[in-house]
């Protein structure tokens, strides 16, 4: 009876120790955890924004295509308050415009080359929250398409162009009022003189980069 009893101890704790292996080896493994200040591509986390990435073409105040392919990347955290934001506007029945995103110091030296006026593109002797991976450069479209009238166009280099300039119509300082708003409450600060840009509140103090982005 005792040998019995034992028998069956022996086979229960194999048959334990066996269904505990095989659970470990079938079980899906943790999904690795992404640091805050690590880049990545917007596009690998959402496909719910509009590009129009205006450095990777002639069309800006450059006149010169100074990225090689329109992607934007930022850093992870950047990346998860943008999309908190796009997903206050599509609510409403918008989406954010991609302007710029992450630039490389590589490619702030070539802006300087061709513009060295502060006023336009930042000294990269000091760098820019851009260089960073913690600002974007946006504006709204509606739920067709069409973006959404801010009163100048992008890179408008003019007091009209400022968060504190009224003289506007009613309808572009509500505009910018509400792209202001949103961008707010999910972390982000304006920049005065430029209704377009924002950066991320915890990304100012980040460390200047010259990350590439693949563009195969």
């Amino acid at each position: 009876m005792q040998f019995t009893k034992t028998l069956f101890f022996i086979v229960l704790l194999f048959w334990m120790v066996s269904s505990k292996a095989q659970n470990e080896m079938y079980s899906t493994p943790a999904k690795q955890e992404i640091a805050d200040t690590t880049f990545v591509n917007l596009r690998d986390y959402s496909n719910d924004f509009i590009y129009d990435m205006k450095y990777a073409t002639e069309d800006n105040f450059l006149k010169a295509k100074v990225y090689d392919c329109a992607e934007c990347l930022l850093r992870y955290k950047t990346v998860q308050a943008l999309i908190a934001a796009n997903k206050d506007f599509m609510n409403k029945g918008f989406k954010i415009k991609l302007y710029d995103c992450y630039r490389p110091l590589s490619i702030q030296k070539k802006m300087w080359e061709i513009v060295s006026n502060p006023e336009y593109v930042a000294d990269p002797k000091k760098g820019s929250i851009h260089n960073r991976g913690g600002a974007v450069d946006i504006s709204l479209v509606d739920i067709k398409g069409k973006e959404v009238d801010m009163g100048t166009p992008f890179d408008f280099f003019g007091i009209r162009a400022s968060h504190n300039y009224t003289m506007l119509s009613n309808d572009v300082k509500s505009n910018r009022k509400y792209l202001k708003k949103v961008m707010i409450k999910n972390g982000f600060n304006s920049f005065d003189s430029e209704w377009w840009h924002y950066n991320l509140k915890t990304g100012l103090k980040d460390k200047v980069s010259n990350q590439k982005w693949n563009c195969e």
